[in-house]
């Protein structure tokens, strides 16, 4: 007799199945709820949610979408997008989420590099329609949740799955051009499994679990929305991050999980203590990814509502989740915890070697003063969650013994939790030393009246780079660039000590609420 816990799917190789598993373990229990600040509010049982995404993947079929084909679905959070992407998934094809917020030049050349048969947008949405001709693909309206019956004769062929692409998800990365991150259906349900042997689980059948992340992105689409259909639990979505409106949503929908990026923890703290901790009350599990967590805002956070935030640690590639807190079960501050069941990691040199393995360091290389610099390095993984390498020959991804090499720089404590300090593509070398943005950004943390702090580099004739501190002072704080740079001096190495010091009133974003470096960077270049 099968004991596995009644949340997890009995079998499933496609990721669309997800849904009618939910949808017959529990076809009346509510699956999505979308509380959108631009509509009514709408509620969608797991098998109304079922019976839209087979209605969407006949009408893709009917619009000339055949197996393997790419369907970019650019939609903002709502119920439509949820079932734009399992429908394209359930039609045979490979869903590809675009951010409804990207601009012509982007669009242009996310389109070109997928190719698109379809593109799932708004009617008013000039930049698709402008885009999805010269590439041939077929603008559609965004899908009916409320279709009329199909006939299952109609129903397509939607393909077993397994190694066939599942998500085609554009991403920066190190490049600064987008590039296609191709993730199989086996590669994302392999993360929901090792993400749901997490214990606290993150998502159970019972909770309603607030999603205010873009879905666009893979955070909040598959360690989210298809999450929570790998559990058969409730999603409350909203299409932006308002923390009045959030608040009231807490308390309404009786949310009993909370996913966010750090910004967003911390945009909270901006409601009086009182109400957010009874906004709060019920919440039983916040994670926060996507962006380093300052170690001040969970302490913040904590002090308000009485709530842990489990910290983790994630990317694309890796579909998306890797190592999380809650393992541990301690929201240690600065830690984004251990690897998932199932995800090897390992810190490996430039050159792909484990550290243990790896060459004498060179006396004369540089000694930063992190600690500890000498346990340092890129973060590699193993795992069936990792993608299939980037669109669209698959280079770039996991070699021949499976590893994936990252672009993110770490070290391992005592009790084997991950401590990031950057992605190498973020470091700035000065005179031929490294400095490491974040490390000088806790730094700067640490100064009374700094509320934000961001570090890049900026070109410098005579040292290579230098370092820029942009700081957003704290609500009536009188902070001068001295004062800063006495507080950097006497706890940085000098070549680490910012040369720029500058005050704005907020620093630019990502959609996905991480800070922008580069746009930082590019402004003052």
């Amino acid at each position: 007799m099968d004991s596995a816990p009644d949340h997890q799917p009995r079998t499933a190789a496609h990721v669309a199945d997800l849904v009618a598993l939910a949808a017959a373990r529990g076809p009346d229990q509510p699956a999505i709820v979308d509380v959108s600040t631009a509509g009514p509010e709408r509620t969608l049982s797991w098998a109304r949610f079922d019976a839209a995404v087979t209605a969407e993947a006949v009408r893709l079929r009917a619009a000339g979408v055949g197996r393997g084909d790419r369907v970019v679905i650019r939609l903002g959070n709502g119920a439509a997008f949820c079932v734009a992407v399992l429908g394209a998934l359930r039609a045979g094809a490979v869903a590809v989420p675009y951010g409804p917020i990207a601009v012509v030049r982007e669009l242009e050349i996310v389109f070109a590099d997928a190719e698109p048969s379809a593109v799932i947008a708004t009617d008013d949405d000039a930049a698709a329609r402008t885009c999805a001709g010269p590439v041939g693909a077929r603008l559609l309206p965004p899908p009916d949740l409320d279709p009329a019956p199909v006939d299952p004769a109609e129903v397509p062929d939607q393909g077993p799955g397994g190694e066939e692409l599942a998500l085609l998800v554009y991403t920066s990365g190190t490049t600064g051009r987008p590039r296609g991150v191709q993730l199989s259906h086996r590669a994302v349900l392999a993360n929901r499994e090792q993400t749901a042997a997490v214990r606290p689980a993150p998502v159970t059948p019972v909770d309603r679990v607030l999603l205010s992340l873009p879905l666009f992105h893979i955070f909040g689409l598959a360690a989210g929305l298809l999450q929570a259909c790998w559990a058969g639990a409730t999603v409350v979505v909203t299409d932006r991050f308002e923390p009045e409106h959030v608040v009231e949503v807490l308390t309404r929908q009786r949310v009993s999980a909370v996913a966010a990026v750090p910004s967003m923890f911390r945009s909270l703290l901006d409601v009086p203590p009182a109400r957010l901790r009874a906004a709060t009350s019920g919440v039983r599990l916040c994670t926060s990814g996507g962006a380093p967590l300052p170690p001040e805002w969970l302490v913040s956070f904590k002090e308000a509502t009485g709530l842990p935030i489990f910290e983790g640690y994630g990317l694309t590639e890796g579909g998306p989740v890797i190592t999380t807190n809650a393992i541990g079960g301690v929201a240690k501050p600065g830690s984004v915890g251990r690897p998932l069941p199932g995800i090897e990691l390992r810190l490996v040199d430039s050159a792909g070697r484990p550290l243990d393995e790896a060459a004498e360091p060179d006396p004369d290389a540089d000694d930063d003063g992190f600690d500890p610099t000498e346990d340092t390095g890129l973060v590699a993984l193993r795992g069936p969650n990792l993608f299939s390498g980037y669109w669209p020959d698959g280079a770039g991804g996991p070699d021949e013994d499976g590893w994936f090499r990252t672009a993110d720089v770490g070290f391992l404590d005592a009790d084997g939790d991950l401590h990031l300090v950057d992605r190498s593509s973020d470091v700035v070398i000065v005179n031929g030393f490294n400095v490491y943005p974040r490390e000088v950004e806790q730094v700067l943390l640490e100064l009374d009246g700094v509320a934000e702090a961001a570090v890049v580099g900026v070109p410098d004739e005579r040292r290579g780079e230098r370092v820029l501190a942009v700081l957003v002072r704290a609500a009536g704080a009188e902070l001068t660039d001295e004062r800063v740079r006495e507080h950097c001096v006497e706890r940085l190495a000098r070549f680490k000590v910012p040369a720029v010091i500058e005050f704005v009133d907020e620093l630019p974003r990502t959609p996905t609420g991480k800070v922008a470096r580069r746009t930082l960077a590019a402004q003052r270049r």
